[in-house]
């Protein structure tokens, strides 16, 4: 049995028979290279794991969030770290660090969301922010819907020119940006006369994202089955799920 099943397997023993509600994210590496996740909780919240950390292919990391905690977590790709933790993310990078301590990362970046709440949790895969990589959310042992959430498609693919981040080399598309960080209107921002539901609606370039990862945000105002809910689940956070 691999050891990456074998944690799993652990972890959800632990969950059952300590008797404690504890929320835990178990975060899994299926890609091919290594992913540096980060983690930025919101306001007023502490930051969990020093904001940040490698995860090898078919590895995986638990973290316990605290009651109440929110915050967003994403994939950092292309890294390269100096002893002392200083150095840089071809994509997701937070700050020329390998802790993000609370920072974000720079888009496009795959971003993972979730609040929790003494009645439920809210949790949803955004691409507002861009696309770097696929993410996959999906909820165990919880109560309610509990959907699963994410963007298993590689956008990258078929990302239109304009969206395009290229690697150094050129040769290869290793993110997408969302159509508001490309052209910073407020059409594709939804703000100004277009901040708010009615006015702001979707673009041909949210209409790429949302036909690839229906089950993911694609822009400001996406339609509310984008958010998905659950009571008293912990969650498997999976990237690059379909590798």
């Amino acid at each position: 049995m691999e050891a990456m099943q074998l944690h799993t397997i652990i972890i959800v023993i632990l969950i059952c028979f300590s008797g404690v509600s504890a929320t835990t994210i178990m975060m899994v590496n299926k890609c091919p290279h290594p992913v540096w996740p980060g983690i930025q909780p919101g306001a007023g919240h502490p930051v969990l794991a020093r904001g940040g950390f490698k995860l090898p292919p078919k590895r995986s990391y638990t973290l316990f969030l605290p009651p109440s905690w929110s915050g967003r977590l994403w994939g950092r790709e292309g890294c390269s770290f100096d002893s002392s933790g200083r150095g840089k993310c071809a994509t997701g990078d937070c700050g020329g660090s390998l802790f993000c301590n609370g920072a974000g990362g720079a888009p496009p970046a795959t971003l993972a969301e979730i609040t929790l709440t003494a009645e439920q949790d809210f949790y949803d895969v955004s691409l507002v922010d861009g696309y770097n990589l696929p993410i996959a959310i999906t909820p165990f042992k919880g109560t309610g819907k509990c959907s699963y959430a994410g963007c298993v498609s590689d956008l990258n693919v078929m990302c239109p020119v304009g969206l395009q981040v290229r690697s150094r080399d050129k040769r290869r598309v290793v993110a997408c940006k969302s159509a508001c960080s490309a052209f910073n209107s407020p059409r594709f921002c939804c703000t100004g006369s277009y901040g708010n539901p009615q006015t702001c609606k979707p673009t041909a370039y949210s209409r790429i994202f949302k036909v690839a990862c229906p089950r993911a945000y694609s822009y400001a105002y996406d339609d509310p089955t984008s958010i998905a809910t659950c009571t008293g689940a912990s969650y498997l956070l999976t990237f690059c799920p379909h590798h």
